[in-house]
């Protein structure tokens, strides 16, 4: 497996790599088996699998969150290498925005709904960072969780609407027994937290309605940010002490 920490050196490799199709699973480190589910779609479908570590500061509208997100690069890469990928890709903060941010996508609807209402700027981070990580890599294949579902949504309408030349793939959401969807926040919860969290997902599938469910998870002690039913999804976000969760069903 090759490392790359210079975006310098990634682009000569990624010059003289012949190899197709090429996956592409980009994260923010803290690696569990949700993160390895995507890998192991990519392995399964592609020729080559490059994935990305990098955790980025213009999708957090609170410093604090990103000063805790946790971060072990060396453990991720053993990982990764045990998984069998390809390429790790490790750029800092400095390489990927050398521009200093100056330029950023924005969407102007989807992105201002949901996650976006209660976290200005953060769909802007995630769309230009991503499309940065795109630029750069240049996948046949990019693969996002279902867990992000708004995410995933816009990264998909924003690839169609710039005609880049990458299939997006969703996959499923990786779930602990109990339900709770698989989260690098979840490590941020304590016993009495992680206990209460699993009905985070059993209200959302049990609930006939979203006051219903609202109702339901506000009595369990959980801080209600949104419950919304859009098309044949439930989309909600809910606060646990400082820890914050997302999820989605079917309906």
């Amino acid at each position: 497996m090759k490392i790359f920490k210079s975006i310098d050196d990634w682009k000569i490799y990624r010059a003289g790599l012949q190899e197709s199709p090429l996956g592409f699973v980009p994260t923010m480190g803290a690696l569990h088996p949700g993160h390895l589910s995507l890998v192991e779609a990519s392995l399964a479908r592609d020729v080559v699998t490059v994935v990305s570590v990098f955790i980025n500061p213009k999708q957090f509208d609170d410093k604090a969150d990103f000063e805790a997100y946790p971060a072990d690069d060396g453990k991720d890469v053993e990982i990764l290498e045990k998984a069998g990928v390809a390429a790790v890709l490790l750029p800092d903060t400095a390489q990927i925005y050398a521009d200093d941010y100056r330029f950023k996508v924005s969407e102007a609807e989807f992105s201002r709904r949901l996650c976006g209402a209660h976290r200005p700027g953060h769909f802007d981070g995630v769309l230009t960072v991503v499309m940065r990580l795109l630029n750069l890599v240049r996948p046949d294949n990019a693969y996002f969780g279902e867990k992000d579902y708004q995410q995933l949504q816009l990264i998909h309408d924003m690839v169609s609407a710039f005609f880049m030349p990458v299939n997006i793939v969703a996959c499923k959401t990786v779930r602990e027994a109990d339900g709770l969807a698989m989260s690098s926040r979840n490590q941020r919860l304590n016993s009495r937290q992680r206990a209460l969290a699993a009905g985070f997902y059993a209200t959302l599938k049990s609930s006939r309605t979203v006051t219903e469910a609202s109702q339901t998870l506000a009595d369990l002690g959980f801080s209600v940010d949104y419950v919304e039913d859009i098309a044949n999804r439930r989309l909600a976000a809910v606060q646990l002490g400082n820890t914050r969760l997302i999820d989605n069903v079917e309906i």
